[in-house]
C-alpha cells in the first residue's frame, strides 16, 4: 500500500513538473498599436484620411507653415487635433506638430489634422465649412 501511495505522489509532482497543472490559460497578447492613427478609407466621395475609428480628418488652409496649429482656444471646440502621444515619432508623410499648449499632434504632409465636431458617426463627413477654409484630408492634398 506504502508503494501506491509513493507512486501516486511522484506521478503528480512529475505532472505539475512538466507544466502539466490546472493553471487558467495566459490572456491573448494586445494587439499592437499602429505607429501612426491614420488610415486610407475609400468612400462614396473617394479617398479620404480617417483616424482609427474611422472619423474623417480635416485641415485648415491656415495652417500652412508645416510647423505650428493656428487652431486655438474656441477653434478647438469645433474642430479637434488629432492628439498624438508624447512617444509618438514620425513617419514618411505623417509629421509631427507641436501646439501653443506643448501638446503633439499629427500632420500629413505638414498639415495639421482635426477630426470634427459635426461628425458622430465613423464615416461622417459634416465638417464643412461655410467660408471654405477647411477641407477633407485626402491622400492627394
Amino acid at each position: 500500500m506504502f508503494r501506491i501511495v509513493m507512486v501516486a505522489a511522484l506521478l503528480l509532482s512529475a505532472g505539475e513538473a512538466l507544466g502539466h497543472e490546472s493553471a487558467e490559460p495566459a490572456p491573448p497578447p494586445k494587439p499592437d498599436k499602429p505607429a501612426v492613427p491614420i488610415k486610407f478609407t475609400q468612400t462614396k466621395s473617394g479617398m479620404v484620411l480617417t483616424d482609427t475609428r474611422g472619423m474623417t480628418l480635416y485641415y485648415f488652409d491656415r495652417d500652412d507653415s508645416g510647423t505650428k496649429s493656428t487652431c486655438d482656444g474656441k477653434c478647438t471646440e469645433t474642430w479637434i487635433p488629432l492628439a498624438a502621444s508624447d512617444d509618438a515619432k514620425p513617419l514618411g508623410d505623417f509629421t509631427l506638430i507641436i501646439r501653443s499648449n506643448h501638446s503633439k499632434m499629427w500632420a500629413y504632409r505638414n498639415r495639421p489634422l482635426y477630426t470634427s465636431h459635426a461628425d458622430e458617426a465613423p464615416g461622417d463627413a459634416n465638417g464643412i465649412d461655410p467660408s471654405n477654409l477647411w477641407h477633407i484630408a485626402r491622400p492627394a492634398n
